[in-house]
C-alpha cells in the first residue's frame, strides 16, 4: 500500500520547520508530512550545542567584509546576510504576534555583538570596516575603540594578562540577539502539528524514485529495528536531512546533483560553565581569521544560554569523522562518492591548499595548541576552567563551478530539480539565520505558478 501526500519534508531542523511553516501559512489545507530519523527534531545541526552560529547577521563576523586589493572594504555579503537575518526575524515576529509562537523569550535573548582584533594591521582593518559601516542603515549604532580600558568594560575577560604594547581594537553593538535555534525548531514543529501537519519521528527515508505520473515515491523504515514502513508518494519533496541530504539526492538520479561531493568536517569547542567567568563575558565576540585560512576557521568566544543555563563556548576547531551526521554511519563518506564526483574532489584539494592545510593542521594539533588559541582571546584562561565538546558534523560541499573543476561551497546551498518537484539543502552552515528568505526563494523556484 502506498500513501499519497502533498508535500514530504525529510529532516526536522530549523530550515525544514521553516519551509513547512511557510507552506502551511500559504496553503493551510496542504497535506504536509515530516519524516525525522531520530526521536525528536533539532538533534543534529540545529541543536544549540552542535552549531557555531546563534544568529549570524554580519554584525561581528569579519569574514563577510573582506578587504579588497585597493584597500576598500567590500560590504556586499554583509548587507545581503543582514537583510536575510532581518527577514527571518520579521517572519518569526509575525508568528509571535499572531499567537502561533509563544513569548520570544522561549528562544531568543539580548546579546551584544563584538569584533576584537590585535596587531597593527588588523586594528587598521577593523577601523576601516567601522568607517565603512557606521553610516549603513543596517549596521547603525556600533562603537569602535582602541583603548584597552574601554574594551575591558565591554568584555572584561579579554584584557587582563595581555601585553600593554600589543595593539588591540574592537567594535561593539548592543541590544542584538542570540537565538536558540533548537528551541525554535521545536516550537515551529509543534505549531505545524497543531495545524494538521504530520511529524513522524524515528522514521528513516531509504530511497527516492520518480514514478511515471511525476510523483516521488519515498521508501521508509523504522529507525528502531529497521522494520519497513508503507511508502508514500508526493508531488514535492524537500530533503533537509543535512549530511544525509547528499546521499538521498543522489538516489533521486537528478542531473542537478551530478558532480557534487561532500567532505565531512567535525567541529569542536571549548566550553566552560564556571559562573564567575560567565558573569564576566556577556557577549558574542569574533576574531579575524589568519591570512590564507578558510572562513570556517574564524574563532569566537560566545555567551550561550540554553534552557536557562549559561556557559561560554570558544571555537571552532576541526576534527574528522567519516560520518555525515553525528548519529550517522562511518560509511557515509564512501557511500556518497560517485564516479562523477571524483574529479571535483581531486580538483578542490589541489586548488584549495589553504583549506587542506588548515584541516590537516587541526587534525595534528595538540590540545595545548588549540588552548593557546583561546588564550589569544582570553589571556588568563586556565586549562582546568574548560572542557572540550564535540559539536555538529558538517559536510563541506564541493562541486563544479563554471570553468573550475572543483570548488568548496562555504555557505548553504539549495539544489533543486529543473521541474521543481524535488529540492535539497546542502552546505556547512546550518542556514538558520537566513532560513526564511532561502525557503521563500525555494518556494518561488519550485512553485512558480502558485506565487
Amino acid at each position: 500500500m502506498t500513501i499519497p501526500v502533498g508535500v514530504v519534508i525529510i529532516g526536522g531542523d530549523i530550515v525544514s520547520a521553516t519551509l513547512g511553516t511557510l507552506l502551511k501559512q500559504l496553503e493551510p489545507r496542504r497535506n504536509i508530512q515530516i519524516f525525522e530519523r531520530l526521536g525528536e527534531v533539532a538533534v543534529e545541526s540545529s541543536n544549540p550545542w552542535n552549531n557555531a552560529g546563534t544568529g549570524h547577521a554580519a554584525l561581528c563576523e569579519l569574514n563577510y567584509t573582506p578587504e579588497l586589493a585597493d584597500g576598500t572594504i567590500d560590504l556586499s555579503s554583509a548587507g545581503k546576510l543582514n537583510e536575510q537575518f532581518r527577514v527571518s526575524h520579521r517572519s518569526r515576529s509575525y508568528l509571535v504576534s499572531s499567537g502561533q509562537l509563544p513569548d520570544p523569550a522561549a528562544f531568543i535573548i539580548t546579546s551584544q555583538h563584538m569584533s576584537v582584533v590585535w596587531g597593527e594591521a588588523n586594528a587598521e582593518f577593523l577601523r576601516k570596516r567601522y568607517e565603512a559601516l557606521k553610516n549603513h542603515p543596517l549596521f547603525a549604532g556600533r562603537k569602535f575603540s582602541t583603548d584597552a580600558r574601554t574594551i575591558r568594560s565591554w568584555a572584561p575577560l579579554m584584557i587582563p594578562g595581555r601585553k600593554k604594547s600589543q595593539p588591540i581594537a574592537a567594535t561593539r553593538i548592543t541590544s542584538k540577539t542570540d537565538i536558540d535555534f533548537g528551541a525554535l525548531s521545536h516550537l515551529l514543529s509543534q505549531c505545524l502539528v497543531s495545524v494538521g501537519a504530520g511529524l513522524n519521528t524515528e522514521v528513516k527515508a531509504t530511497n527516492l524514485t520518480r514514478q511515471r505520473d511525476g510523483r516521488w515515491k519515498l521508501g521508509l523504515r523504522s529507525d528502531i529495528g529497521g522494520t519497513p514502513l508503507p511508502p508514500v508518494t508526493a508531488r514535492f519533496v524537500f530533503v533537509g536531512a543535512r549530511g544525509y541530504a547528499l546521499n538521498l539526492l543522489q538516489k533521486s538520479v537528478n542531473k542537478e546533483i551530478r558532480g557534487y561531493w561532500g567532505f565531512p568536517v567535525l567541529g569542536e569547542f571549548l566550553r566552560t560553565d564556571n559562573p564567575e567567568l560567565v558573569a564576566h563575558h556577556r557577549a558574542k565576540v569574533y576574531g579575524k581569521a589568519a591570512v590564507g585560512s578558510p572562513p570556517v576557521s574564524v574563532s569566537h568566544l560566545d555567551l550561550r544560554v540554553v534552557g536557562g543555563a549559561e556557559c561560554l563556548m570558544f571555537g571552532p576547531s576541526a576534527g574528522f569523522s567519516p560520518k555525515f551526521l553525528k548519529t550517522g554511519s562511518v560509511l557515509d563518506l564512501f557511500a556518497s562518492t560517485r564516479w562523477h564526483s571524483i574529479v571535483p574532489m581531486l580538483a578542490a584539494g589541489l586548488s584549495n591548499s589553504g583549506l587542506v592545510k588548515y584541516l590537516v593542521g587541526q587534525l595534528l594539533a595538540r590540545p595545548s595548541t588549540k588552548f593557546s588559541e583561546l588564550q589569544a582571546f582570553y589571556p588568563n584562561a586556565k586549562p582546568d576552567d574548560s572542557y572540550r565538546i564535540t559539536a555538529g558534523q558538517r559536510v563541506q560541499v564541493i562541486k563544479k563551478h563554471k570553468k573550475k573543476l572543483g570548488v568548496p561551497q562555504f555557505g548553504t546551498e539549495v539544489v533543486a530539480a529543473a521541474d521543481g518537484s524535488i529540492a535539497g539543502l546542502l552546505g556547512t552552515s546550518p542556514g538558520a539565520s537566513s532560513a526564511v528568505p532561502v525557503m521563500v526563494g525555494l518556494i518561488e523556484q519550485c512553485f512558480p505558478g502558485r506565487i
